[in-house]
């Protein structure tokens, strides 16, 4: 009987290596599986390269991990915002690598990796520190930059509600970069807020087909800094 949800965070985390690349879903706020990104600082693995939308908010979150030590690189779109002073202290002493990635570019080389592309041409950054000393080419009169794609050890995404093959449906905004990173990674762990009996979720709802998660672990709903669920008055 196929049954993929975790008793615990903890549970659901056993195995993470030291020097893993960990793909972790969220768009600031939304869809951020703090749940999960605290279990990892608990489970301890070190020397990571962590994959995610920004660098962390305040003092929790992707915030903490990088704060406690575990990251040596980070893959972003954005990791200076008004409270990222986490990243900014420990990019300007030296002590965390910084690959900064186009959002476009960045969805594009995880949805890569999860498709089996090995390599795309993509404009943006042509001309541009971006490009680095990467490969370019001229497409019917345009100039375009090779890209490659970003593989994951492990995903940590959040979803709105599973069932026990894996199958997640996602919530609004939340969405964001959890169905292409779970199609990236070797290994796929999602927090939801409900677990469904089997063969309740609609099908045509599902964005997340089960063969492409390991564990599931549900988690309470909480209110977030960005608004979502309130507490009741």
């Amino acid at each position: 009987m196929i049954n993929k949800i975790a008793r615990s965070v903890a549970d659901a985390l056993v195995g993470i290596q030291d020097g893993a690349t960990v793909l972790i879903g969220g768009f600031g706020t939304a869809g951020i599986p703090g749940e999960l990104i605290d279990g990892l600082v608990e489970q301890g693995a070190r020397d990571l390269t962590v994959v995610n939308n920004n660098a962390g908010n305040g003092e929790t979150g992707l915030a903490a991990l990088l704060k406690a030590g575990r990251v040596r690189k980070i893959i972003c779109s954005f990791p200076r915002q008004a409270d990222s002073q986490v990243f900014d202290g420990l990019y300007r002493s030296g002590k965390i690598e910084l690959e900064l990635v186009p959002q476009g570019n960045l969805a594009e080389r995880i949805r890569a990796a999860g498709a089996g592309i090995g390599a795309f041409f993509c404009p943006t950054g042509y001309g541009t520190q971006l490009a680095g000393n990467r490969e370019t080419r001229e497409i019917d009169g345009q100039q375009y930059v090779l890209e490659y794609p970003i593989h994951g050890d492990v995903a940590l995404i959040k979803a709105e509600r599973g069932d026990r093959w894996g199958n997640l449906v996602y919530r609004k905004a939340a969405r964001n970069f959890g169905p292409v990173m779970a199609t990236a990674s070797k290994r796929t762990v999602a927090t939801v807020h409900d677990i469904a009996e089997l063969g309740t979720l609609d099908p045509e709802a599902i964005v997340t087909p089960g063969i492409f998660v390991h564990q599931v672990v549900r988690i309470e709903r909480v209110a977030t800094q960005a608004g979502g669920f309130k507490k009741a008055a």
